[in-house]
């Protein structure tokens, strides 16, 4: 469900679109036909409410954090490498970042999305690209 959980956060904040959760649900589905929650996001339509439906079903207790981070930034990636922007992109993660639960809004590198963009107050585009690499590069291997 960690997986599905990244999608709906990126879906809230507009950094995925729903062609790619739909095709990664389908995925999902296929490989586990008797999972009632992906049963019933493969029938539901509605964006929203799949985003709902993830959002209030997933265990925050006992989320696989480290399965969330990989995910998320391994999708991150794709969108730092297609922005040009970085106000921007930094703009659009502060707004990631508020939408995380709060059990997990502090723990590396999750919270480097709350501050990655202080360097450009003072203009420095150059560090705030660095702790946005680092962060991105947090699970490589």
């Amino acid at each position: 469900m960690e997986e599905l959980f990244v999608y709906a956060i990126l879906l809230y904040e507009d950094l995925a679109t729903e062609n790619e959760y739909k095709k990664r649900l389908d995925e999902l589905f296929l490989n586990d036909p008797e999972n009632d929650d992906l049963l019933y996001l493969e029938w539901e339509t509605d964006i929203k409410k799949a985003i709902i439906y993830v959002r209030t079903h997933i265990d925050y207790k006992n989320l696989d954090v480290e399965r969330f981070g990989r995910i998320l930034m391994s999708k991150l990636k794709v969108v730092y490498a297609n922005c040009s922007d970085i106000k921007c992109f930094a703009g659009r993660m502060y707004g990631l970042w508020e939408s995380l639960p709060g059990n997990i809004q502090n723990i590396e590198p999750l919270w480097t999305l709350c501050y990655a963009d202080d360097p450009l107050s003072w203009g420095d585009e150059e560090q705030t690209r660095n702790i946005y690499e680092r962060m991105l590069d947090y699970y490589k291997d």
